[in-house]
C-alpha cells in the first residue's frame, strides 16, 4: 500500500510563491499534481518521471510553477511562485504505479491519492 501525504499549502497574495511537498511510502513512481476548484473537475498541474526526467506542465503555469523531486527522500516537490487568483485550488498529488512509457496528465490513470491541500490567492 503507497500512502502519499502533501504539506505546504496556505494562503497567499497574488505574486507569492507556496511549495507544496508530497511524501510518498514504498518505491518510486512517476508523480503529479492536479488540482480542483469548487465546482469544477480536477485538472493536470504537472508531473515528473520516476527517475526525475522530463517534467511536463499544463499551460497555464508555465514557467511559475516547477516540480521536482528528491528520490532518496521519495518527495516530489511544486514550487510554486507569482501566484495568480485562478491558482486557487485544492491541489492533490498523484502517484502512478504503471511503469509506463513517458508519462500521463489523465487522473484516471493515477491509482495513488494524497488527501489534498488547500491553496488560497488573494487578489
Amino acid at each position: 500500500q503507497v500512502q502519499l501525504v502533501e504539506s505546504g499549502g496556505g494562503s497567499v497574495q497574488a505574486g507569492g510563491s507556496l511549495r507544496l511537498s508530497c511524501a510518498a511510502s514504498g518505491r518510486t513512481f512517476n508523480m503529479a499534481w492536479f488540482r480542483q476548484a469548487p465546482g469544477k473537475e480536477r485538472d493536470f498541474v504537472a508531473v515528473i518521471e520516476w527517475n526525475g526526467a522530463n517534467p511536463y506542465y499544463t499551460d497555464s503555469v508555465k514557467g511559475r510553477f516547477t516540480i521536482s523531486r528528491d528520490n532518496a527522500k521519495t518527495t516530489v516537490y511544486l514550487q510554486m511562485n507569482n501566484l495568480k487568483p485562478e491558482d486557487t485550488a485544492v491541489y492533490y498529488c498523484a502517484a502512478d504505479p504503471s511503469r509506463r512509457l513517458g508519462f500521463s496528465t489523465k487522473t484516471i490513470d493515477y491509482y495513488y491519492w494524497g488527501q489534498g491541500t488547500q491553496v488560497t490567492v488573494s487578489s
